[in-house]
């Protein structure tokens, strides 16, 4: 286990404080920003790696990734995903085909521990059940009952399926820099972010730092440009400018399944976290509503409960 953060990386961890998404005006100064933090990532950081939901911001920030690796002919970093048992189906599938086509290195991790109990969402454990890795994990949240649910959206849930997990990936793997897609508009936990974040406390987490280049959009800028580079330069012969307006209006040789973007939000979802726990804000795409007058994230168990900034204090995204 690293025991210090290696003083090769030189950022500036100062950068993007007390700035929001109306500092970086028009999509393309947004863009140039994730460029360039993306860029200074790889150069820096000797073993980065890429978080991956297989949800919209995420996959912005993969794009951008890939596009800065390819001017620069490196390998993309291997591509994290935390599966927390209670995903979508729908996300399952798409993370796995496009990590094909893209050609990733796919680390897919899990709390073994759990799955070895073949304990899904919803299902309670007993504390005594649990190995002594995830029982120390409980005893730093202060956590005094003896069983726990199996759910994600809860404080320790969360903490167990998606936290511990990522550092435990960060041990074995030795990374030092985690690119996250986090945006400072989407939740008040995140809005003093900058774009190199330091997580050195050894106390809490394995030493690393986040790398967050997608800090400035909101949500409309990411779907812009979802449409404008994400799709047209991933699919052949798309229309650059074209904007679905449903399930089934793509031009000619081109259907939803030909496209990066996860079909629940074809559906109506704008933010995706567990199955549960998410639910449509209307019954048309999510590019399509009003995103700017109603909250992204209002179907959100997990920000219901009021946890995110103590998540984000034990090293969640």
């Amino acid at each position: 286990m690293v025991v210090e953060f290696p003083n090769y990386v030189k950022v500036d961890y100062t950068d993007g404080k007390g700035q929001s998404a109306k500092d970086y005006h028009g999509l393309e100064h947004k863009l140039e920003k994730s460029i360039q933090v993306v860029s200074d990532g790889l150069e820096q950081y000797e073993s980065p790696a890429i978080m991956w939901t297989g949800g919209k911001d995420s996959t912005l920030l993969l794009y951008v990734i890939r596009e800065v690796a390819r001017e620069k002919g490196e390998e993309v970093p291997p591509v994290v995903f935390l599966d927390h048992f209670a995903h979508f189906s729908e996300i399952i599938e798409f993370v796995d085909k496009w990590a094909r086509i893209w050609n990733l290195d796919l680390i897919k991790a899990q709390n073994e521990d759990i799955a070895r109990l073949r304990k899904r969402g919803g299902q309670e454990i007993k504390i005594e059940d649990l190995n002594d890795a995830n029982q120390k994990e409980i005893q730093k949240l202060g956590y005094k009952e003896q069983s726990v649910i199996v759910d994600p959206d809860s404080f320790v849930g969360n903490h167990l399926l998606k936290t511990a997990v990522l550092n435990k990936m960060i041990i074995q793997n030795g990374f030092d820099g985690i690119f996250s897609g986090v945006r400072w508009d989407e939740q008040e936990a995140r809005s003093d972010e900058t774009f190199f974040s330091p997580r050195h406390d050894l106390e809490k987490y394995p030493p690393h730092d986040r790398i967050h280049p997608i800090l400035q959009f909101d949500e409309r800028n990411l779907w812009d440009a979802i449409w404008k580079y994400v799709v047209p330069d991933s699919v052949e012969k798309y229309p650059v400018g074209h904007i679905p307006a449903n399930y089934n209006d793509f031009p000619d040789g081109i259907s939803i399944e030909d496209v990066p973007v996860g079909p629940k939000y074809f559906e109506g979802f704008r933010s995706l976290g567990t199955e549960k726990g998410s639910m449509k804000s209307e019954n048309k795409p999510a590019w399509l509503q009003d995103l700017e007058e109603t909250p992204e994230r209002q179907g959100r168990a997990q920000d219901k409960e009021g946890i995110m900034q103590r998540l984000r204090d034990l090293g969640y995204m």
